[in-house]
This record gives structure tokens, C-alpha cells and sequence, in this order.
């Protein structure tokens, strides 16, 4: 008897042509300066099985935090001195914020890195969970660990644009609510990029 791989669509959508993308995607008037010079960094997309199917872990960022309090995100950061790459990082930040130890991940593969307004270049790093995870929050980074059904951010009828005032101008963004949860930026739109490339 054979199983299907749950995230079976998953590495199928990983093995189709992408492209990079951006928090300008949907804002195609922003001029961006020449030159500019962007810090990399690597953020993991957990997937693990659970009562709802496959589900994606979040987190919500700390509400002390200087920089996007509150927000909801991946864990991850910047690619510091001692990571070999995007990857490393990425499996370091989520061991750090929410107890994910790097030898329970399968990396699956990464998708096309997105730039964010804040001037870093993100890879995001799919991965499969392969124990029980008990999350352990970053008191200091994290306020809360969550998970929302795989099918849930897979279906691009979920997506819509919204927009508020940024320096001065109207800037449009990606939203994927979820429940309490207002997932929006450059988390919904990497989520968005896996969606599109699942529904092909």
C-alpha cells in the first residue's frame, strides 16, 4: 500500500519556475534608489501535519519590539557571520525564537527571495517538521506561536490587497486573514508566491 506525501503539492510547486518578488509588487510607481544595497536574510516556512491538515507556524512578534511589533511572521532574520547561508539562518532564528531545533527540519527547497522595504533580501526556507514540536516562545522576540491550515494560505481566493499611508503615499499590500490573525507584508506575500505556483 502506498501513502501520498501530504506535502506532496508543496514540492511540486517548489520545483516549478518562480520568480523573485517584493514588497513593491503592487506598488510599481515606487522609484528605488541605484544602487541600494540589500542585507540578506532567511526565514523558515514550518510545515507540520495537525488537527487541520498540514498547517504553516507562525509567530507574533513581541509588542516591545522596536521594529514591526505585534506583526505576525516566520521565524528568521539576517544572515549573521556565522551562518553559511540564507538557510543556516533561517534554521538558527527558528531554533532561537521558537525552540525548532534544526535537526528536526527537513529543508524541502526555497522559493525566490523577496525584498522588503526595510532593505533585506529574504529567502524563504520551506521545511518539513519531522517531530512533535513544543514551541518554546523568545520572551524578548515573541509573543505567541500559532499555526493556520496549509489550505488555508494555499488558496489564492484567500488573498486580497489592502493599503494604508507609508512616507506620504498610499502603499498596497497582500493580506491572508486568519481567524484574530491579520498576516499582511511580506509574510502574506511569500505566501501568496506558494499559493500561485501550487494553484498552476
Amino acid at each position: 500500500m502506498t501513502t501520498t506525501d501530504p506535502l506532496g503539492p508543496v514540492l511540486q510547486a517548489l520545483n516549478r519556475p518562480g520568480r523573485d518578488t517584493s514588497d513593491y509588487d503592487l506598488n510599481p510607481g515606487t522609484v528605488l534608489a541605484e544602487g541600494r544595497t540589500l542585507r540578506p536574510a532567511g526565514v523558515l516556512v514550518p510545515l507540520m501535519p495537525g488537527p487541520r491538515g498540514m498547517e504553516v507556524i507562525l509567530t507574533k512578534r513581541s509588542s516591545r519590539l522596536k521594529h514591526h511589533p505585534g506583526q505576525i511572521a516566520f521565524p528568521g532574520g539576517k544572515v549573521d557571520e556565522g551562518d553559511a547561508d540564507p538557510v543556516a539562518a533561517a534554521l538558527r532564528e527558528a531554533e532561537e525564537e521558537i525552540g525548532l531545533r534544526a535537526k528536526t527540519v527537513e529543508v524541502l527547497g526555497t522559493t525566490g527571495a523577496h525584498e522588503t522595504v526595510t532593505g533585506f533580501l529574504v529567502t524563504p526556507v520551506f521545511g518539513r517538521v519531522r517531530d512533535d514540536f513544543k514551541p518554546v516562545p523568545e520572551a524578548g522576540e515573541v509573543d505567541e506561536v500559532f499555526s493556520v491550515p496549509l489550505a488555508h494560505v494555499a488558496n489564492p481566493g484567500n488573498f486580497r490587497v489592502e493599503g494604508r499611508q507609508w512616507r506620504g503615499q498610499v502603499r498596497r499590500y497582500y493580506v491572508v486573514p486568519y481567524g484574530p490573525y491579520y498576516i499582511w507584508g511580506a509574510t502574506a506575500r511569500i505566501l501568496k508566491a506558494l499559493a500561485d505556483r501550487m494553484a498552476e
